[in-house]
């Protein structure tokens, strides 16, 4: 049975502050057909409450992650814009090792965004 799990933790660097209030969608990818896994809420800390895929549900393959921000942006007080530059924001990564943490942050602002492989 695989040990690894996946994680998000989402700051607002414009603001300076965790992302709390955003909605995190993930699918799994295979070729062009995307099942849709689970949808969670980041906390005041920015992270969600549980593991976005904990280690009983955790395989290798290819997924994607949808940080829904322009709802975020829209709630958090940004200066209004419409459309939003930056609305839903999809990070697609492999997982190769099944018994590893994967850690996929995004640190984000109206205007841009990044992410990277976390511990």
């Amino acid at each position: 049975m695989a040990a690894g799990y996946l994680t998000t933790h989402v700051l607002d660097t414009a603001r300076g502050l965790p992302a709390a209030g955003m909605t995190v969608a993930l699918y799994r990818l295979d070729g062009a057909a995307r099942q849709h896994i689970r949808t969670l809420v980041t906390n005041a800390d920015g992270r969600t409450d549980e593991q976005i895929l904990p280690a009983p549900e955790f395989a290798t393959g290819s997924y994607e992650l949808e940080f829904h921000a322009g709802a975020y942006l829209d709630a958090s007080g940004a200066a209004p814009e419409s459309p939003r530059f930056l609305d839903v924001i999809p990070i697609r990564f492999g997982i190769s090792d099944p018994d590893s943490h994967y850690h996929v942050p995004l640190l984000i602002s109206p205007f841009g965004y990044s992410t990277y492989r976390g511990s």
